[in-house]
């Protein structure tokens, strides 16, 4: 089975670095890391063209142009130039557990989606740790918040994944398989602005009968602190995953499908 790690990330290349940085110790590499961003500056390019010259596995970035909050589409374009069987979607903005590549691909399975969470790193640890002090994380540690998301232990995981019910999934700790997205047609890119599209994406997968287990326990990962994004499209957001759920969708038009067919031409990314 091999497996693409991707990333979003938006002009925070100071916490991409942070991110990377726990990627690189992963006690499970995975097969290619792509690099979603959306509209990110000359700096970004420069701290992925720095791992990808280190990392054991490829390392790729996938960019367009800035034109407001697009995190669908850049996620849908990662997700068509992937290479492998299976899909994890993590934000730039997190820190991994040395093992959550492991973990997560214990979890898959055929006909599923795996949906996981993350601990809260408060302002002051986060500000330590972009500053590159040494910050311990743990369930333990000073400075975290949301401690049930980060205690790991492998029983108590497998005893919730079985009397879990599903919830809407969160995409910055997301494992899919890559058939399942072509299925649905990925991330709905109605959506622009924040809200909505991880949940409307994971009602299309409920009807194809695509299962919800839930990761918690295990797939560990913590997540810096930094203001909330603005709430501008919420209203509207709301309304297009309504009009989701009344119209029993499956597929999406504006979607993965979009992006397919210029990648095989293998066309080369447009300089910053």
């Amino acid at each position: 089975m091999t497996v693409s790690l991707i990333i979003s990330t938006y002009n925070w290349p100071r916490a991409l670095t942070l991110c990377l940085e726990s990627v690189m110790r992963q006690s499970v590499m995975p097969t290619e890391i792509l690099i979603a961003d959306d509209g990110s500056d000359a700096s970004t390019r420069e701290v992925v063209e720095h791992f990808a010259h280190q990392s054991r596995v490829p390392l790729r970035h996938i960019w367009h142009e800035d034109r407001g909050f697009r995190a669908a589409a850049i996620r849908n374009k990662a997700i068509a130039a992937s290479r492998c069987d299976y899909v994890i979607l993590v934000d730039g903005d997190m820190i991994l557990h040395r093992r959550f590549i492991e973990d997560h691909l214990r979890f898959a399975k055929r006909g599923y989606y795996v949906s996981g969470s993350r601990g809260m790193i408060t302002a002051p640890q986060t500000q330590r740790l972009l500053d590159g002090e040494s910050v311990p994380l743990s369930v333990w540690a000073k400075g975290i918040t949301s401690r049930n998301n980060v205690f790991r232990s492998r029983s108590l995981a497998v005893a919730y994944r079985a009397l879990a019910s599903e919830h809407a999934p969160r995409s910055c700790n997301m494992g899919i398989w890559r058939d399942d997205l072509l299925l649905v047609n990925g991330f709905d890119e109605a959506f622009e602005g924040w809200g909505f599209e991880d949940t409307e994406l994971g009602l299309r997968l409920h009807n194809c009968r695509i299962g919800q287990r839930r990761i918690k326990f295990l797939g560990i990962a913590f997540h810096l602190y930094h203001r909330k994004a603005t709430r501008d499209n919420y209203v509207i957001n709301q309304q297009r995953y309504l009009e989701s759920v009344r119209e029993h969708r499956t597929r999406c038009e504006r979607g993965l499908d979009s992006h397919l067919e210029p990648l095989s031409a293998s066309s080369p990314q447009p300089d910053l």
